[in-house]
């Protein structure tokens, strides 16, 4: 009969650390993401700056894509993005019928991308990239023609 009686408080006391240890699980910070996929995005962090980048250039990219070109004279071009070390990224051809909405979004682009080189201290080849001598309608595409006479 002793033998039971030490018995109880030991069954007493196991019960009383699992009802603790199953309440305290409950008072879990409600505040965060179950998935980590939906965390709040960092804004001041280098991925998601050059996220947004690539979301601009993308938009810009696909309004252009979305024209079909049959005459390369209602076309021109326009430099792109800026190297660290001066000079455009790259060039991009666009109908002149939309200039006046997409210069100014290329422009938006160039601007940021000069603030990200200098916020994040970004080095580039310092390539010099020539600016096209022509354009030239293919299959519906534009295409830029450049000095040595590869389309890019």
């Amino acid at each position: 009969m002793k033998k039971f009686f030490i018995h109880i408080p030991a069954i007493a006391l196991c019960t009383t650390f699992t009802l603790v240890s199953c309440n305290s699980s409950k008072n879990v910070n409600t505040n965060l993401p179950i998935d980590i996929s939906e965390r709040p995005a960092d804004e001041e962090s280098q991925k998601y700056d050059q996220a947004q980048l690539d979301r601009i250039k993308a938009s810009i990219e696909s309004e252009v894509s979305g024209e079909k070109c049959t005459d390369a004279s209602e076309w021109t071009f326009a430099p792109m993005g800026v190297k660290s070390c001066g000079g455009p990224q790259l060039y991009i051809a666009y109908p002149k019928k939309i200039e006046n909405s997409i210069l100014p979004r290329i422009n938006e682009y160039t601007d940021k991308v000069r603030v990200f080189n200098e916020k994040y201290n970004i080095m580039s080849d310092c390539m010099v990239i020539m600016p096209p001598t022509s354009l030239k309608c293919v299959n519906g595409k534009v295409r830029l023609i450049t000095a040595d006479n590869n389309s890019q």
